[in-house]
């Protein structure tokens, strides 16, 4: 039997990761009544933090090997310049993966640029995993088109090894610029009309303003959502609404740079639901709390009635669920519950629904498919290149305005900030005007 000094490192650390994954399953299941919330809060992030790293030292391993490696059994080895691109690749690796203990000890009112410079690299690092495997898979692919009968000599065949980091890290480079300019634009303003049955005439052109995935934490703060407020407030909603992933950290933490949402003004209200990234600080009540003193109300798996100025006869049933993480994470008092949610929403009036995931949107449209619209995020529209594929497959709703039968709508934000990594490649960041029409 190998025993596990005997494996490769690959092997190693997936080993790593299970037994740090099989904790967490633990620690969900059997210790999350027991701990103090503090500690359960570290051990959650702790746990969180070593298993993504465990994963990730897989990749690192490819990396230094197609990129260091590599070039140390050519000629390569002896310029004067493969030291310092040694200590540039270990030192881009290092900070790749110490981006996710940013969250346990780099958070304030702005982001340090520790934070900034690591979850950068944890950006560049997904996109040099994306092109090694994906060159890789095209060069073996050629060799197996091509067959072993025409052999290469040695010359040529280190000369094609070569190429395929370089063009990678070349490709990342360049990937990685965008990406960090176009996340540094302000959010696009996206207006959406949207059709709402039942929705009294009274109402029509009342104007909803969607933001979701903000993530308040090491890499986005007060400055940034200062911004948003400015051009939230310049739109004149009757309603704002905030769709959960608002923080990544605890409410004490980074009160001084959630202050500008007490700028938020809308006549009819501003509104909030939880994101699974609440659940993950678990400092809910402290955010709910917070949240209150700046007039937003949160929708704890409740509904308020949303009144016409011009008749108060006229309303629409305005509800929020839990995220469904909150079961998942067996958070005390919270969950996705429908039935409490929409309690006295009747099917005469329209019904719109504030839920993060687009799966909560699904199953809601199962339970309660006389809801009329449903506002979502969750995805960041994959936020960067390549994971736009995962997020794809993974939720019933990618991003966008989607139509469900004959009266429903489902509108997926792709988030209004970035989670961490700020950059963004074929997605935007947006704050979304949805314009209710009555029919």
């Amino acid at each position: 039997m190998i025993s596990f000094k005997q494996l490769p490192l690959e092997a190693k650390a997936a080993v790593v990761a299970g037994l740090v994954f099989f904790s967490m399953m633990l620690s969900r299941s059997y210790l999350a009544e027991q701990l103090e919330l503090r500690t359960r809060r570290w051990l959650l992030r702790l746990q969180m933090a070593l298993f993504a790293n465990a994963l990730m030292l897989i990749g690192s391993l490819h990396v230094w090997r197609s990129t260091v490696t590599t070039f140390s059994r050519s000629s390569a080895a002896s310029s004067f310049c493969f030291i310092p691109w040694k200590i540039a690749v270990f030192m881009f690796l290092a900070l790749a993966h110490s981006s996710f203990f940013t969250l346990l000890f780099l958070v304030a009112e702005e982001p340090y640029f520790f934070s900034l410079a690591a979850y950068t690299c944890l950006g560049a690092y997904i996109i040099l995993i994306f092109f090694l495997f994906t060159l890789g898979s095209v060069e073996q692919a050629y060799k197996f088109l091509a067959g072993r009968g025409a052999k290469a000599g040695t010359g040529n065949k280190n000369s094609r090894t070569a190429m395929k980091p370089v063009l990678a890290v070349m490709l990342t480079v360049v990937l990685t610029i965008v990406g960090l300019l176009n996340a540094s634009r302000p959010p696009t303003v996206n207006s959406v009309e949207v059709p709402v049955h039942k929705l009294p005439s009274s109402m029509n052109n009342l104007k909803v303003v969607l933001l979701s995935d903000i993530h308040l934490g090491p890499t986005v703060g007060k400055t940034k959502l200062a911004m948003i407020v400015r051009m939230v407030k310049a739109l004149k909603p009757d309603i704002t609404v905030i769709v959960g992933d608002l923080t990544d950290s605890e409410a004490e933490v980074i009160r001084p740079a959630v202050k500008p949402l007490g700028e938020l003004n809308s006549p009819l209200g501003t509104y909030f639901v939880t994101g699974n990234h609440e659940y993950y600080t678990s400092d809910v009540s402290n955010w709910f709390e917070l949240l209150k003193s700046f007039n937003i109300r949160p929708l704890h798996n409740e509904n308020v009635k949303i009144v016409s100025p011009k008749s108060t006869d006229d309303w629409f049933c305005l509800a929020g669920v839990d995220d469904i993480e909150a079961d998942v994470l067996r958070y005390s008092g919270h969950g996705m519950d429908l039935k409490k949610a929409l309690r006295d929403c009747s099917s005469e009036r329209a019904i719109v629904l504030l839920a993060h995931q687009p799966v909560a949107a699904k199953w809601a449209l199962q339970e309660r498919p006389d809801i009329n619209l449903i506002l979502s995020g969750h995805t960041h529209g994959g936020q960067i290149f390549p994971l736009h594929a995962g997020a794809y497959f993974l939720n019933p709703f990618f991003v966008g305005l989607y139509k469900v039968g004959q009266n429903t709508f489902v509108y997926v934000s792709p988030g209004t900030m970035y989670f961490g990594i700020p950059m963004r490649l074929g997605s935007r960041a947006e704050i979304t005007e949805i314009i209710l029409r009555s029919p």
